[in-house]
């Protein structure tokens, strides 16, 4: 059996001018190669280049395998015209060396068969292909795959049509390239979408499913995250006497992260809590446990506080928090702590402030991203206003997220923003 020899197609170094028909077969590259360079969608883009070849060239048939590197095969993904491709369908693979497709792949080299009977590595598909060429495609010199085009005529690819098809395969190989990094992408987005929506439930899942019930006081607490998940959150602390743990903490950053950094002071937190210490004496622990374990950089501010209906009594440690507000009427005051640096910055002691709370009282704890919210005209919203807000009776943790939404309003929150709101 006769071989032929491979093309490689070389423009001379004065090439001849183009005959009508070359005119027109270039031009109708240009269009084609104008038509694939901004396809982004992998299915849409190998379909439309095997379309336009077969089209423009008036081939049989043409084909797009594309490069497996890890299982070290070629998957067709396309096919315009060929009964036995059709028959075959998508996914259908070829070992590399297998095949005109797979010696293209292995050697990197263009293949033409002017008589695919006279041809050592055709594998017959189309009873009546009698001429074919298989192209690499090939970026930055890593193989993507390979393009096939088959005629019904013998020697049908003449060396100017060669060329075009060779020319317009480096056009296509970078677009299939982009195309495929495109989807790979857009499959990480997806992926790491559902993650976030995942995570975000869990993180939804370890904030209290409702509020507690005191005979004499109400408390209300309420996160939203800027992201999917966040590192704010809030909690309510079942305890002994009817007494109750009330924790509103924040851990420098947002994202994932801080959640996960979030969920292990969670469980840390309630297990020191569960064991009846004061609120100094947990934030110490707390602390101690957190220097060790966190990484550099990363901290946790804390409000942890015990409330004690029989006595009407607020006993609070602060870590480096924003301070609590207490309102009585119209008139409010922020409650200060001597002692209390962030949790997981260095060692430290907290003291305890013990508050008295008179009827009609509101107590808020809150997360900066309430009091840090900034309007179009980077003005923040500020303690003046948290205070202004709860003068109101009326005034819940729904409503002043509500009035921070409201005066950011075209600006959005940039940090996550949480509140627990006790009254009595």
């Amino acid at each position: 059996m006769a071989t032929s020899p491979n093309f490689t197609a070389r423009p001379p170094s004065n090439p001849p001018l183009l005959n009508p028909d070359q005119v027109e077969d270039l031009l109708k590259l240009q269009k084609a190669a104008q038509k694939i360079s901004s396809i982004l969608d992998l299915d849409q883009l190998v379909d439309k280049v095997v379309n336009e070849v077969a089209r423009s060239f008036g081939c049989l048939d043409s084909d797009i395998y594309l490069h497996n590197q890890e299982r070290g095969e070629l998957s067709l993904v396309c096919a315009h015209g060929c009964a036995g491709c059709d028959l075959h369908g998508p996914g259908h693979s070829l070992k590399i060396g297998k095949g005109m497709v797979g010696y293209v792949a292995s050697t990197g080299q263009m293949h033409y068969a002017p008589d695919v009977r006279q041809d050592p590595y055709y594998i017959g598909c189309e009873e009546s292909t009698l001429s074919e060429v298989a192209i690499p495609l090939h970026v930055e010199g890593q193989l993507v795959g390979v393009f096939t085009a088959s005629h019904t005529g013998l020697d049908a690819f003449n060396p100017c049509q060669l060329r075009l098809l060779q020319a317009m395969c480096s056009d296509v190989a970078v677009a299939v390239h982009n195309a495929r990094r495109f989807q790979q992408e857009q499959r990480q987005r997806e992926q790491m979408t559902h993650e976030a929506r995942e995570a975000r439930v869990i993180q939804q899942a370890l904030l209290p499913k409702a509020a507690p019930s005191i005979p004499g006081f109400t408390v209300s607490g309420l996160s939203i995250p800027v992201g999917a998940v966040g590192g704010d959150w809030y909690d309510f602390i079942p305890m002994d006497k009817g007494r109750w743990g009330l924790v509103l903490a924040d851990v420098s950053g947002k994202g994932t992260a801080a959640a996960l950094l979030m969920s292990a002071t969670r469980g840390i937190l309630r297990s020191l809590a569960e064991a009846a210490c004061t609120p100094g004496e947990v934030l110490a622990k707390l602390n101690r446990l957190l220097v060790e374990d966190f990484p550099a950089g990363r901290f946790v501010t804390m409000v942890y506080a015990v409330l004690d209906p029989a006595k009407r009594t607020l006993t609070f440690a602060n870590a480096g928090h924003l301070r609590p507000l207490l309102m009585t009427g119209i008139s409010g005051q922020f409650l200060d702590v001597e002692r209390g640096i962030p949790l997981g910055l260095g060692s430290g002691d907290f003291s305890e402030v013990e508050v008295k709370l008179p009827l009609g009282f509101r107590l808020v704890f809150y997360s900066d991203g309430i009091t840090e919210a900034e309007n179009q005209a980077d003005e923040e919203y500020g303690v003046a206003r948290l205070q202004k807000h709860f003068s109101r009776t009326d005034a819940s943790a729904e409503s002043l997220l509500d009035d921070v939404r409201s005066f950011a309003d075209g600006s959005g929150l940039r940090d996550d923003a949480s509140v627990i709101l006790v009254k009595g």
